[in-house]
């Protein structure tokens, strides 16, 4: 059978690692903080990555590469850029090894040390940034909507399989603009993009909303992000996207010759989403039973088991298997049908509930004759026999409202863990017994924000676009406030 579980009730972190590990998504490397994303949990990222490739370019970006290498003046040329990105960096210093004289294995070559030394790159805005000065010379030359899928370095200390590790996959979108208004409109786009993806495909509702000051990324003037809230009553933060201004521009001298020929710095966006989704798609819908995948990413969305004892019968199922593989396929559904019968049928069904397989089929001698099949859904774990006559749209119909189940319950689990407080002490304890999302009154200063983070570890994860005007107090302070924002405790 299966590997069992630890149950989330006992230890919701133990219930990640496991789950991680035993479905096959990914293990802990040789390389300290670093992952090897295994074939199945591979194959859900490349259905991600391939769903939001398709956006991108329907919104008219276009994929480019730039090196992994970035020169170490670059990072100097933008102060908050290089404060918020100095402890996580990978530095290069030499660029050969030799022999140890006493045998004892390789050492550094001394006589290979680099002129400038190279940092492994966290993300690209500044080696992009100083390619785009060759690229932008007239208005004509914009918008430049360029997107690079990637891996990064950020030297994490404390790593977690996808939610954090000191390499990491990516996406990371880099425009340039003729005017403030343009990259405004492309910053609020790509967030609601990724808002798009979390919910349609991943199943996951977000919280759309501005970054505080303290949180926005280093480099920008604002930051956009999309929260989701974990089972666990953690948020995690699931995709930002980000309006840098003219700060880049700047920094890497990039100037146009505007429409009426004078010269101006452009304007930059940066955006992003990384493996780190893989993390919040497995604490999001999953249960002790093992993965609960969305259809829309499930690297096989049905599979059919054959309940046989004789190969004679086998065969007769492997007949009506293919007509109705055939057809499934035929509606665009992704089947596997798992005949190896090195695996009893008992395990495969344990197997595919760890996998997250959306709907298994199983049929047998009986359902040949009756013309029909049992079928299980992961989501509920409900069984049914229906007949075999337009299985085909019986199938596709049932994946569709397994998608919307499964974010139905999680937008359930949403609004029942999203509490409004008036006071500190309210705060206080609504984070403790309950946890989740809390609305609260704050006067808008960075003291007051480090303040309920190092009282409670609670940090803002935005001011929501659709925040109401809501006249209040701070909770903390008791200074005016015009809105709440959302508070939580995060990974």
């Amino acid at each position: 059978m299966a590997k069992e579980l630890t149950s989330r009730s006992e230890n919701y972190s133990q219930w990640y690692n496991d789950l991680v590990l035993k479905a096959d998504l990914a293990e802990s490397s040789a390389v300290r903080g670093c992952m090897v994303i295994k074939p199945y949990g591979y194959a859900i990222w490349e259905k991600m990555h391939a769903e939001l490739d398709r956006m991108f370019k329907e919104t008219g970006h276009v994929n480019a590469y730039f090196p992994l290498f970035i020169p170490k003046s670059f990072f100097s040329k933008e102060a908050d850029h290089v404060e918020g990105f100095a402890k996580e960096c990978a530095v290069v210093t030499h660029y050969r090894l030799k022999n140890n004289p006493d045998g004892s294995g390789v050492v550094v070559d001394p006589d290979a040390k680099l002129e400038e030394e190279l940092i492994v790159r966290p993300t690209s805005e500044t080696i992009i940034w100083n390619t785009y000065k060759n690229w932008i010379q007239s208005y004509r030359d914009l918008p430049l909507l360029i997107n690079q899928w990637a891996n990064v370095v950020r030297w994490e200390m404390r790593t977690r399989l996808f939610l954090r590790t000191a390499e990491f996959l990516w996406q990371e979108g880099h425009t340039a603009h003729a005017t403030r208004e343009e990259a405004v409109e492309e910053t609020t786009r790509m967030i609601n993009v990724y808002a798009d993806f979390a919910e349609n495909y991943m199943a996951v509702p977000v919280i759309k909303g501005c970054k505080s000051a303290n949180e926005r990324f280093a480099g920008a003037l604002d930051t956009y992000t999309i929260e989701a809230l974990m089972q666990d009553g953690k948020a995690l933060q699931s995709g930002t996207s980000h309006f840098l201004g003219q700060n880049f521009a700047k920094a890497f001298d990039v100037q146009f010759a505007n429409k009426e020929g004078k010269l101006d710095y452009v304007w930059a966006t940066s955006w992003g989403v990384s493996t780190r989704l893989m993390g919040a798609l497995i604490m999001a819908h999953s249960d002790d039973n093992g993965l609960v995948l969305p259809p829309r990413l499930a690297p096989y969305q049905v599979v059919i088991v054959p309940i046989y004892k004789k190969l004679e019968q086998l065969e007769e199922i492997s007949a009506k298997v293919k007509e109705i593989t055939a057809a499934l396929r035929k509606r665009g559904i992704s089947v596997k049908f798992d005949d190896n019968d090195n695996k009893k049928p008992g395990w495969k069904f344990a197997e595919y509930e760890l996998k997250g397989v959306p709907v298994r089929l199983a049929i047998g001698p009986r359902d040949l004759e009756n013309n029909t099949v049992e079928v299980a859904r992961r989501d509920t774990l409900e069984k049914s026999v229906q007949s075999l006559e337009n299985i085909d749209q019986y199938v596709e119909d049932l994946l569709q409202k397994i998608q919307d189940s499964i974010y139905k319950k999680a937008f359930d689990f949403r609004a029942q863990m999203t509490t409004k407080v008036d006071t500190y002490d309210e705060f206080k304890k609504v984070l403790t017994t309950k946890g989740g999302f809390v609305l609260a009154h704050w006067d808008g200063t960075t003291e007051t924000e480090e303040r309920i983070k190092d009282e409670t570890k609670a940090t803002i994860r935005c001011i929501p676009f659709d925040a109401p005007e809501e006249e209040g107090t701070c909770i903390v302070t008791g200074k005016p406030s015009h809105r709440r924002v959302l508070f939580a405790l995060a990974y």
